[in-house]
């Protein structure tokens, strides 16, 4: 008999809008390569944990790399099973993980019974032994905190158990090379011979080594064979590189990349961070010297794009240029312009390209990035200095100097590069949390109680907006607390079964200290909750407060049940709450309110985290798609928002909602405090006529919104007119059609129909 597995454990981790390439070997060596995982697993139960993590690792690599393709100038492409070792649920899985929804659909795949046996027993040992299930049978109670996947959006709360968006430290990757971290870390074992992680940590690096020669002798075979003196010295250079990195720091622009590439495949990440300051001298050198051109270094950034985008992680892959902070200015810009100029020809969807603007941007980086934006790339999301370097600062108890270091991932959240682990394991659904509390603790959706025993005021027993405002709160916050608190705990299920071995070498202090990543080696160990609704639950207050106690013209019984009728028969009061102010006109009423729920959250959750021994922790206001889908499930609401329609994205106004123009959702957006928060993103959508004839005009208004309003972030989807809903109906016709849904990009008809509503509803700008 199989053993149950939990529903969420089963269901899909995170947004996949494409599919992965295929895996390069058979059904039967895939199944094959997880028994032998799950044997070594076993027979490894009692060593410490850094080092059974690497035996096990020895199972995956090097026999899960891919060949090169032919056009690859770099190697280590690398297929991810259903069972192994990662860190994050967009490229495999947690620790030691079975992703239990992958396995099942790779069981339907075998025909003889005999092997489908052989996916059961695997599922019996790992629905008992995977990281994540360890962590959802310990802390997710399945009603109100559910573990993240797409069959927990029932819940107002999820959480779960994993290490998204490590930035590491690619300049100590390459200024020591592999010889200078071994020999560090055998310095460090002379006062502590016996330290478990150290021993682990050489145990990687011989991996890394390892792996290296495994390629030279793949590519040397291919050199054999190879007659194409072009590609011959392609080859060449790849050999060359691999025999330098295996051991050495790196001497070349192709040889710095290749090492970072092939690092980050072991580490199980899959964002690169501040890539600028890493490769930019090498960059500069090579193309001084003579050694490559500048049509050659920029194949080789093609590549990059390329490679990660075969990753397909839809939300991540992120590639951070420009900023304060980068040792060589002049030399990471000669990258960035490169790296500008792959944007606008190849049209991926990742990497997830930013760029960081700051007082000394230079004028043509700008203008290059508007240019990319114009044609339709949705790259580079737009990023201030001047806001986040003192807010996450802030916000993440740190000097400036260190803020300066700040590096996004996923779909907005915030690092700092090599010191912080700042992963965001919670969620909450705002609107939802207020549908709840409005119906005294009962979820309209579902009808199923999740009031969690928190003592709500009836709403015939209110009699002023502050005492309703009071009681949701009350509810809100109890909410926090739980997430705050797995949000820690998330991080004790981790370390108890890895060292995240490949990530700490990279992360200060683990070397220093002696210990991995979660077990005290981190210098900030923080963390951050996913906020959606924000702005649904602020619209719907403002109603609230207007016509329920200014106006008098409902009381809140009727509005509750002007709600779970979904407003059959409330037709007038739907039009009445629809005519309300709402956020993103630059409306004081509206936007206090707005400003009044972001504060409370975003301070009540940061105290929270830190009362739960998280050196920081805070709210980030960001989407990948969770509007949608948790809009689909969650009941009507008092914004006039009808039952099971998509919330609002991100830090933006509901679809629609915005009157006035591009200028006023500016204002309206820029006015919360940054000192609260690890990450908000706003988009922001324009007619592409409009957008290029008026190309001075949108330049002021984003410097505007950036160097006087403060604002933190843009993202920018340039579409014709109508296009968006004609490839609904045909979709034929727009094969390349790229949008930004939020905190990723994609091509608009590999996108679900609802994603797809949500993104026409948003606003197209054509006029100031």
């Amino acid at each position: 008999m199989t053993k149950q597995v939990d529903e969420g454990l089963s269901g899909r981790n995170n947004v996949e809008i494409k599919s992965k390439l295929p895996c390069e070997k058979s059904v039967e060596e895939q199944l094959e390569v997880m028994e032998e995982y799950t044997r070594v697993h076993k027979a490894t139960h009692g060593m410490p944990k850094g080092i059974r993590e690497i035996q096990c690792m020895k199972v995956l690599y090097p026999r899960m790399f891919r060949t090169r393709k032919k056009e690859d100038f770099f190697v280590g492409r690398y297929d991810a099973l259903p069972i192994g070792f990662g860190a994050v649920t967009s490229l495999g899985g947690v620790g030691h993980y079975c992703v239990f929804g992958k396995l099942n659909t790779f069981q339907e795949k075998l025909k003889d019974p005999k092997d489908k046996e052989r996916i059961n027993k695997l599922i019996d040992y790992w629905v008992d032994h995977d990281v994540k299930g360890k962590f959802a049978s310990k802390y997710n109670d399945k009603v109100i905190n559910k573990v993240f996947s797409n069959t927990a959006l029932t819940a107002p709360c999820e959480s779960s158990a994993r290490l998204s968006g490590m930035m590491l430290d690619y300049n100590k990757l390459v200024e020591k090379g592999i010889a200078g971290l071994r020999q560090e870390t055998l310095s460090r074992m002379c006062d502590d011979p016996d330290n478990e992680f150290y021993l682990a940590v050489l145990d990687a690096l011989d991996l890394f080594t390892e792996c290296c020669d495994f390629y030279i002798e793949k590519t040397e075979k291919e050199l054999e064979n190879e007659k194409d003196p072009e590609a011959q010295e392609d080859l060449k250079t790849i050999i060359q590189s691999l025999q330098v990195i295996r051991n050495d720091p790196p001497e070349t622009f192709h040889q710095a990349l290749q090492m970072i590439w092939l690092y980050t495949a072991l580490a199980g990440i899959i964002n690169y961070g501040r890539l600028d300051d890493v490769v930019g001298t090498f960059l500069k050198h090579d193309l001084d010297s003579g050694l490559i051109t500048y049509s050659k270094a920029k194949a080789y950034v093609k590549c990059l794009w390329t490679l990660i985008e075969n990753k397909r992680t839809t939300v991540n892959g992120r590639v951070i240029v420009g900023g304060r902070g980068r040792k060589d200015p002049e030399a990471a810009d000669i990258f960035t312009r490169i790296a500008l100029d792959v944007c606008h020809e190849c049209r991926y969807v990742e990497p997830q390209f930013t760029l960081r603007l700051y007082e000394d941007t230079p004028d043509d980086i700008f203008d290059k990035a508007m240019e990319c934006l114009a044609d339709g790339a949705t790259y580079p999301t737009l990023y201030n200095d001047k806001v986040h370097v003192p807010g996450l600062a802030h916000c993440m108890k740190i000097s400036e100097k260190e803020a300066e270091q700040y590096a996004m991932f996923g779909c907005g959240e915030m690092n700092i590069v090599g010191k912080t682990v700042g992963t965001p394991n919670a969620t909450i659904n705002l609107l939802k949390t207020l549908n709840i509390f409005m119906n005294d603790g009962v979820d309209p959706y579902d009808n199923v109680y999740k009031g969690d025993g928190v003592a709500l005021k009836k709403m015939k027993d209110i009699k002023s907006y502050d005492e309703f405002y009071h009681y949701y709160l009350l509810l809100v916050d109890h909410y926090l607390d739980i997430l705050a608190y797995s949000q820690a705990k998330s991080y004790e299920v981790m370390n108890e079964d890895v060292d995240f071995v490949f990530n700490s070498i990279l992360m200060d202090d683990c070397l220093a200290k002696g210990k991995p990543l979660l077990d005290g080696g981190v210098k900030y160990l923080g963390g951050c909750c996913e906020t959606f609704g924000n702005t649904n639950a602020a619209d719907a207050l403002v109603a609230i407060k207007k016509l329920v106690f200014e106006e008098k013209r409902y009381s809140l019984t009727e509005i509750n049940d002007a709600l779970l009728a979904d407003f059959e028969g409330y037709e007038k009061m739907r039009k009445d709450m629809l005519d309300c102010p709402k956020y993103g006109n630059d409306d004081d009423y509206a936007d206090s309110v707005y400003l009044d729920l972001y504060n409370h959250i975003s301070k009540y959750t940061r105290m929270a985290g830190i009362n739960n021994g998280l050196h920081h922790y805070g709210i980030v206001i960001i989407n990948n798609q969770t509007n949608t889908e948790w809009g689909l499930h969650t009941s009507a609401s008092a914004d006039g928002r009808k039952n099971k329609v998509f919330l609002n994205p991100s830090n933006n106004p509901q679809g629609g909602a915005d009157k006035k123009g591009p200028t006023a959702v500016l204002k309206s957006i820029s006015k919360i405090d940054s000192r609260f928060h690890l990450g908000s993103v706003q988009n922001i959508k324009f007619q592409t006529d409009f957008f290029k004839n008026n190309m001075d005009k949108i330049k002021l208004l984003f410097k505007t919104y950036f160097d006087r309003l403060g604002g933190c972030q843009l993202m920018v989807t340039v579409v014709d007119a109508g296009a968006l809903e004609d490839a609904m109906v045909h979709p034929e016709k727009y094969p390349d059609l790229i949008v930004r849904v939020s905190g990723f990009s994609a091509v608009f008809v590999n996108l679900d129909k609802e994603v797809q509503k949500e993104l026409v509803s948003r606003t197209l700008n054509a006029r100031f």
